[in-house]
Parts: C-alpha cells; structure tokens; sequence
C-alpha cells in the first residue's frame, strides 16, 4: 500500500506531526510552502475572500498515483487552512483517497464545518478525518487561551502521543 502525506504548517505543528506520521508510513512527505510570507491579516482575508495563496510545490507535479494521500494541516477560524485549497480542489478531479488530519488550538471549541467544507472542496468526504487540538495537551484548569494555544509547540513526546493515535484510525 503507497501512501502520501501532504503538509502545511504556519507554525511547524503540523509539519512535526506531518514527518512522523509519514515515517511511521513509510510515505512520501510533500512539504507546502507559501510564496508570500503569511499574516493573521492575509488568513482572514482568504478565508473571507475564499482565497488561495500561491504554493510550492503545486499538486499537479508533486502527487503520484498512491492508495492514501493524509492531509495534515491547522484550521484556521473553523476552515482548513488556505494554503491547502490547491490541493483539495486537485482532488476533486484526481478521485484519490484521502484523510485530513489537523492539530490546531481548540480554545474556541471543535471545528463542527471541517467535514462539509472538505466535502464540498473535494466531491467527497474524507476517509478518515481527525481533528485534534492543543489545548488536550494543556491542563485544563485554567481553561486555554487562544494566545496559550497558538504559542504552544509540539514536544517530541507530544509527537510519539499523538501520532500514535492517528495510526490507531489509519490503520485498516
């Protein structure tokens, strides 16, 4: 079974957990990079503007036929993160099978949206679709701050956790 892992991160959350799960897939690891540098200012206006930024590498060159592409990636105010559009709607003319991962915040809640709007960008909903946060790595008393949340960085065992649990639901 060939599989593809696909990565953005802003922050390298997700690019961390993004190189561990494909290690422990054996898979091919494309990393997303912005032309332009991002702000909080350029995220909401993609997202209220249903924006993509420009990406290296683009889809078309980058994917190759496999079994499984894993997408990793933050939501951004509910959505998944803009950088990664190129490549849902990439899917929705290449029919692979894919899953969406994401380890985000969550000092506002979960993400009740991701499902629809992946859907709606790819003709088809996920595999698998994981949604995890930050703030179930933090103790809950006092409750996480979005500001706590976004500075917080992945720790090597944080890693090991949680890729563990993402192999749990993309294993057959």
């Amino acid at each position: 079974m060939s599989n593809t892992v696909i990565s953005y991160s802003l922050t390298g959350n997700n690019r961390a957990l993004a190189d561990s799960v494909a290690k422990e897939l054996s898979a091919e690891h494309i990393k997303i990079e912005e032309v332009k540098s991002r702000t909080m200012g350029s995220i909401v206006l993609d997202i209220i503007f249903n924006k993509s930024p420009t990406v290296r590498p683009l889809p078309d060159s980058s994917i190759k036929e496999c079994d499984l592409i894993v997408l990793l990636g933050p939501v951004w105010m509910g959505k998944v993160a803009t950088p990664l559009r190129l490549y849902l709607k990439y899917l929705k003319t290449h029919p692979y099978r894919y899953a969406f991962i994401s380890i985000s915040g969550g000092a506002d809640g979960s993400n009740p949206g991701i499902a629809g709007e992946l859907e709606k960008r790819t003709g088809r909903t996920p595999a698998v679709l994981l949604d995890l946060h930050i703030t179930g790595l933090l103790p809950s008393s006092p409750r996480p701050t979005r500001k706590a949340t976004s500075a917080y960085r992945l720790k090597p065992d944080d890693i090991v956790k949680l890729t563990g649990k993402i192999m749990t639901v993309l294993s057959p």
